[in-house]
């Protein structure tokens, strides 16, 4: 019967018959009418009528993998290479440095994916952008800050699948500091670096917790810094500070939240919790942790594509997570710089599979 439908209607015949889709994810099929037809599974049905001479590659989506290994205390990348490989993608596995990327772009895949800690996540958001492809993020770090305010998967293997087969996609700004270092969620000065310097030691066996730790040894132990922030060109704050926070998402900390980000606006959003009584910085902290602290006075909430700050020397930052010195003298935003797989309805490849002929 179905050969009969193939001589009288061509391709569309075995469509009709599924034979060439696998309705939960795209497969690899070879079509030649003269010869015959294979599916993934290399079992043959012959077709023979010669006057039909046409050929037609079916292929699977082909997902780049970037994997921080060292994230989250260690990283085993197969079995997200086997979550996103049993959804039908071609998968290739990557480093995240510099040359790992650029070896990467050079493969131009469908998608990108990249699994590892928010601090992970910029470059490889940065390249997916450049690409001009879907990022899909799993995350595998302590604090996973970007993933909980995306309302990504936290776990790696439910990730991997939306990251193989999600169609939603979301436009996002990337900011990029002084040095063009591209980051998602926060660039912090203050308390916020030296409480990622005091949670480093309890990560491994605190989790998420550690940033709590950590920040609560930064309360009581470090003091105010002196600072000037520009936003467009105009001075909008000098003086003594516990934290200047400049916001993608406004994520960090382990759950902590500048709640008014607005990560698709091109514009970055500045929180600046002026110096003040230790009693005053616990209201501050609570306002960060239900992501209110923008509507307490006298904390200072401004927006800029541009924003300055100048910090005292030495002075350390935290960057979605990681410290680092020095790129807030200047940061910038770029608009709808990658779009990001979300959660939706669908759950079948965001790029159809190509039918070339």
């Amino acid at each position: 019967m179905v050969l009969a439908d193939v001589e009288q209607h061509g391709l569309d015949a075995l469509l009709g018959d599924d034979l060439a889709m696998d309705e939960l994810h795209a497969v690899r099929a070879d079509v030649e009418l003269d010869r015959g037809f294979e599916v993934a599974d290399r079992d043959a049905d012959v077709i023979d009528p010669a006057e039909h001479r046409a050929e037609s590659i079916l292929t699977a989506l082909r997902i780049a993998l970037a994997a921080n290994l060292a994230s989250g205390g260690g990283l085993d990348p197969e079995p997200l290479l086997a979550a996103l490989r049993g959804h039908g993608a071609e998968v290739e596995l990557f480093g995240c440095d510099p040359d790992d990327l650029e070896r990467l772009a050079a493969t131009a895949p469908d998608r990108v994916a990249v699994a590892g800690g928010d601090g992970t996540i910029g470059p490889v958001a940065e390249t997916a952008g450049r690409l001009g492809v879907p990022l899909g993020v799993i995350p595998t770090g302590t604090a996973n800050d970007f993933a909980r305010t995306n309302q990504l998967p936290l776990d790696p293997i439910q990730a991997a699948a939306l990251a193989a087969i999600g169609t939603a996609t979301r436009e996002l700004e990337l900011g990029r500091l002084a040095d063009g270092r591209p980051f998602v969620n926060v660039a912090s000065a203050g308390l916020a670096a030296k409480a990622a310097r005091h949670a480093q030691p309890f990560k491994r066996v605190a989790g998420p917790l550690a940033y709590a730790i950590g920040a609560l040894q930064a309360a009581v132990m470090e003091a105010p810094m002196d600072c000037t922030v520009r936003a467009d060109g105009k001075q909008v704050f000098s003086g003594g500070a516990w934290q200047v926070i400049v916001a993608v998402t406004g994520a960090f900390g382990g759950g902590s939240q500048v709640g008014i980000s607005d990560p698709g606006d091109g514009a970055l959003d500045i929180a600046i919790l002026p110096a003040g009584s230790r009693i005053a910085l616990a209201r501050r902290a609570w306002g960060l942790r239900r992501g209110t602290v923008e509507q307490q006075e006298p904390v200072e909430h401004l927006r800029g594509c541009v924003v300055e700050v100048v910090l005292p020397r030495g002075a350390e930052l935290n960057v979605d997570g990681e410290i680092r010195e020095g790129g807030l003298e200047r940061a910038t935003a770029e608009r709808a710089a990658y779009a990001l797989v979300v959660p939706g309805a669908t759950s079948t490849p965001s790029r159809p599979p190509r039918l070339t002929s």
